[in-house]
């Protein structure tokens, strides 16, 4: 009996798991397909982008999983199903979801350090009109080479560096290096991935601060306040056209008897004729438009974008809300910074977290939440991005339209994606702490004025925290990735704030602003024709 229920309890949890597998591969090619350039597609370069975004969301649908696993081994009292009642299968169950995680996370590194650095620079020697494959591959294997070896230095430092110190102070320094050995070896490379993983998530949350905090605030704003009127932008351009002309034909006509234009004069009817020549191709661009079905429907789907950019703006509270809560918390009742703000309990209510236990029991509602949270971090995010471009520090690399992204832009946007995804699962633990730790388990304590040996009556639950004794309250695996090293910990809490500041500074800019044009970026145009091309004449 104890063997069926957890048959079918890992098969209820598995099977949800390959369901959102399939839909996540589904959503990762529309997402890159809709983005990738027409004229500059390349199978490679498309298959990575695809393969490295499902990866990463395949990490964070793994996390459900875990905190269901947990949970659903105790019932509602505290007390272990029969099926659980055993430590070895309670320590089967976790190794499973600790393999999966070994498998992502080293995928994940291979992506990060060899895969998509080796196709990124492959066909950024393309760009130099080299049709040497050989001298390409070779030159793209040189730069690669320096990804992985930080990937290696990055290995040895969370391999090497327990942190406990040796027990022994006075051993010598063939039993400290023993004593290394023997620590790698009993945690089956834990620790070494655990720092690899929290580095990129670290990189992740300078992304998430950079990007998803803007782009939190200017999507759901851009859906309420919409795009500006087609016919009046059409008139508005005629008039500045019209106006244009105007100045030409004065400055040519100070030549009209024959004599030269001055340098200043020369310059300026230069001036005037390259922004002419944007006005017409701009006024053609909003004829397109206003004859565009897309256009038409956009229109007809106006009181939908403003529903859902209102549904946007409350998420987007809602979790700031939750995050200076949680912070607050752990400002006021955690440990400190030594031990990376880690909180003993939950002091203040969250209601993120709070909903999130409500919805825990009834499976799986609080899968489906996670996704969605997940997918709007992605789309908020990519918001972000389309909007800002990809930076680094003050220059401008690349920019993402529809369509229009080269093979190395998407490249770099899936790197950027993957690591703001691998981000989320810090991001969801801090919304949510008590929900990612122990799930919705509870366990049994019994006071001790009313100790009655063999009575059980007197016993009361407590939801699990850090207090919890250690056999009776399971840890979900990801927190113990995320977790393994407290100076991470304490920067994370420190971005979160950091990521707070951004969004509400991204928010007031978003507020300041005024409407797009219809034809900002030729997103309509370029999304809806078949032949871009067109709009380039």
């Amino acid at each position: 009996m104890a063997d069926q229920s957890l048959l079918t309890e890992s098969v209820v949890g598995w099977s949800i798991f390959s369901f959102i597998l399939l839909a996540i591969l589904a959503f990762c090619w529309f997402y890159i397909r809709k983005y990738q350039s027409r004229q500059e597609s390349e199978v490679v370069s498309t298959i990575t982008a695809i393969c490295a975004l499902a990866i990463a969301l395949i990490t964070s649908a793994l996390l459900p999983v875990d905190i269901f696993l947990v949970s659903f081994m105790k019932f509602p009292n505290g007390t272990y199903k029969e099926w659980a009642a055993n430590n070895v299968t309670r320590a089967q169950i976790e190794d499973s979801v600790l393999y999966g995680y070994y498998t992502l996370y080293s995928i994940i590194l291979f992506c990060v350090f060899l895969w998509i650095p080796f196709v990124y620079f492959y066909y950024e020697e393309r760009d130099d009109d080299n049709i040497n494959k050989c001298l390409q591959v070779k030159n793209a294997l040189k730069y690669t080479i320096g990804f992985a070896f930080v990937c290696v230095v990055l290995l040895l430092i969370g391999a090497f560096v327990p942190l406990d110190p040796p027990t022994g102070q006075n051993s010598t320094q063939w039993q400290k290096v023993q004593y290394l050995f023997q620590e790698l070896g009993s945690s089956h490379g834990l620790y070494a991935l655990s720092f690899s993983i929290s580095t990129l998530t670290l990189i992740g949350m300078l992304a998430v601060i950079t990007y998803t905090a803007y782009g939190m605030s200017v999507l759901p704003l851009n859906l309420i306040k919409g795009t500006r009127s087609v016919a009046y932008e059409r008139l508005e351009n005629t008039e500045d056209t019209e106006d244009v002309e105007h100045q030409i034909e004065k400055l040519k006509s100070k030549c009209s008897d024959g004599r030269p234009l001055s340098s200043r004069d020369r310059n300026n009817l230069r001036e005037l004729e390259s922004r002419l020549l944007v006005l017409r191709r701009r006024g053609r661009h909003l004829e397109i438009a206003e004859k565009n079905c897309c256009t038409k429907v956009g229109r007809a789907l106006r009181p939908v974008k403003i529903l859902l950019g209102v549904s946007f703006i409350l998420v987007a509270l809602l979790f700031t809300i939750a995050l200076f809560i949680s912070n607050l918390d752990k400002a006021l009742h955690s440990a400190g910074i030594s031990s990376g703000f880690i909180i003993f309990g939950t002091n203040l209510t969250n209601p993120l977290n709070e909903l999130l236990l409500v919805l825990q029991p009834v499976f799986p509602l609080d899968y489906i939440l996670i996704t969605v949270i997940t997918v709007y971090f992605v789309i908020t995010s990519m918001a972000g991005i389309r909007h800002m471009g990809i930076w680094f520090f003050w220059i401008r690399l690349y920019k993402i339209r529809p369509k229009r992204t080269r093979p190395q832009a998407l490249l770099f946007l899936c790197m950027i994606l993957l690591l703001i995804i691998l981000h989320t699962s810090y991001m969801i633990y801090s919304l949510a702490p008590q929900y990612v730790m122990y799930g919705s388990q509870k366990y049994l304590v019994q006071p001790a004025a009313s100790f009655t040996p063999g009575n059980a009556t007197s016993d009361t639950t407590r939801i699990c925290d850090a207090n919890a004794p250690e056999d009776q309250c399971t840890v979900t695996r990801t927190y113990l990735f995320l977790h393994k090293f407290w100076f991470f910990s304490t920067i994370y809490y420190f971005g979160n704030w950091a990521f707070i500041a951004a969004f509400l500074v991204g928010l007031m800019v978003s507020c300041c602003r005024g409407k797009k044009s219809v034809i900002e970026g030729e997103w309509v145009l370029r999304w809806c024709l078949p032949d871009s091309s067109l709009l380039s004449t």
